[in-house]
């Protein structure tokens, strides 16, 4: 097993794919600002718990006790684009809010950051621990 097949490290490299998808939709949003008729689009929400779905991983609490209640975290949502409800519409149709778009673009990246920023520190921690003490 490697290192990067770590659940940590899947679940990041898995946020940071739904980051790169969001930013082409994003991106098609602002192109397609001038056309009519376009509708804006959003990746839908990015979950820990249907990361956990997909890999086939389940979460759940053990019982120490009788009076204990067990849980247990799985899904089985798939992460799909769908077309955004919008207060804006010009005349033309288009429902494309450029300054909204910039905004969420700025959040995508900066989460998109701290993602590759948790990745790497995780990655120097294993070198860390693995590594020959002087």
């Amino acid at each position: 097993m490697a290192v990067t097949d770590l659940p940590l490290f899947q679940a990041l490299k898995s946020k940071m794919r739904w980051h790169q998808a969001r930013q082409g939709v994003l991106a098609e949003n602002i192109a397609n600002a001038d056309t009519p008729g376009y509708g804006a689009k959003e990746v839908k929400a990015y979950s820990f718990e249907d990361h956990l779905s997909r890999a086939g991983l389940a979460l759940s609490t053990d019982t120490t006790r009788a009076g204990h209640i067990t849980g247990n975290m799985s899904g089985t949502k798939d992460a799909k684009v769908k077309e955004m409800d919008a207060f804006e519409v010009t005349p033309s149709g288009n429902s494309v809010n450029l300054e909204e778009q910039m905004m969420k673009i700025t959040e995508n990246q900066m989460d998109y950051q701290a993602a590759t920023t948790l990745y790497t520190k995780g990655m120097g921690l294993i070198r860390t621990a693995l590594s020959k003490s002087a």
